[in-house]
């Protein structure tokens, strides 16, 4: 099967300079010493430089085929759920270390839990910044939603979308490394997809495009158990995604056939994992790797991508 060019990884995590001189400032978890990474709930992590090169990862991505890569903080480390002051410190130095990064990345900008700052919000979003991402954590029942309404409705009005990636977890006493992201990460999700459901979302926010990481923890294939246990599963939503982060060719074959293939969108949780080259056929692949992805940013994104990468 030939290569998909021009493919949008919706799905990806850089660390610019500014925010790993905040991270190895701090004496507090979550903080860098060298490159090992220390959080509260997670085994001590040994990054890898490389993985961080931007040069090197332009390369990797263009060998992939792909064109665009949207970047995201690391939503596990908490940072946005830190006391206010600390928050801001470190969400302003990834906005602005995101910000200086080449074209070839979009990147989504990311709010404090407490006290959301909506003006610098909606400059950010008018700006470079391709949505607004939220930690699971943020959003883990009806009410979390309901919450951030406002921050929601500047997504909205803007014509961005908002991506939902899982945020930090508990303290993990004794569980082996794969235990937060395989346990603690898709349970996040399973109840951030619910919770849209539960809350209306659609009716609040006609117009929103939601993003789930990592297939919504494969939330989505509860229909069945929902309906018999008394809920209603409705139709598919045209403007709620899932991206392909962690899962091969089973998953998203089960994401399929409960959603059909139009919400099935490219993320690779790079560096951590590759982009799928190819499913299902080259109709299949494109529309996961081009097409769906194209809608999940909009024209009006895409077209000052599209100039930017042809300065």
């Amino acid at each position: 099967m030939r290569k998909t060019v021009g493919a949008i990884d919706l799905h990806q995590h850089l660390w610019p300079e500014p925010l790993l001189e905040v991270l190895r400032r701090r004496t507090r978890t979550p903080y860098v010493r060298g490159w090992t990474l220390h959080t509260a709930g997670e085994p001590e992590y040994a990054v890898a430089p490389a993985d961080h090169d931007v040069e090197r990862r332009i390369a990797q991505d263009l060998d992939a085929g792909t064109e665009l890569a949207c970047v995201s903080l690391s939503a596990p480390l908490g940072l946005e759920s830190l006391p206010r002051d600390e928050a801001g410190l470190a969400l302003d130095a990834w906005h602005a270390g995101a910000a200086a990064l080449p074209a070839h990345f979009a990147p989504w900008a990311s709010v404090p839990v407490v006290e959301p700052d909506l003006d610098e919000l909606h400059r950010l979003l008018s700006g470079r910044f391709v949505g607004v991402q939220l930690a699971a954590t943020q959003v883990a029942t009806p009410d979390g939603w309901a919450g951030l309404g406002q921050v929601l409705r500047v997504a909205e009005q803007l014509g961005k979308p908002v991506f939902v990636h899982p945020g930090a977890t508990d303290v993990v006493a004794a569980g082996p490394g794969w235990w937060a992201p395989v346990v603690g990460y898709v349970g996040q999700l399973h109840a951030a997809w619910w919770a849209w459901h539960a809350v209306g979302g659609r009716g609040q926010f006609p117009a929103l495009r939601v993003v789930f990481a990592a297939g919504a923890g494969l939330a989505p294939l509860h229909h069945e158990r929902l309906s018999a246990r008394g809920g209603e599963p409705g139709t598919v939503d045209p403007d709620v995604f899932v991206d392909t982060s962690s899962y091969g060719a089973q998953g998203v074959d089960a994401l399929i056939r409960v959603l059909g293939i139009d919400t099935v969108v490219l993320g690779s949780d790079r560096p951590y994992a590759d982009p799928l080259p190819a499913l299902f056929g080259e109709a299949a692949t494109r529309a996961i790797r081009v097409d769906n992805p194209r809608r999940v940013l909009g024209a009006q994104h895409l077209g000052t991508t599209v100039k930017e990468n042809a300065a």
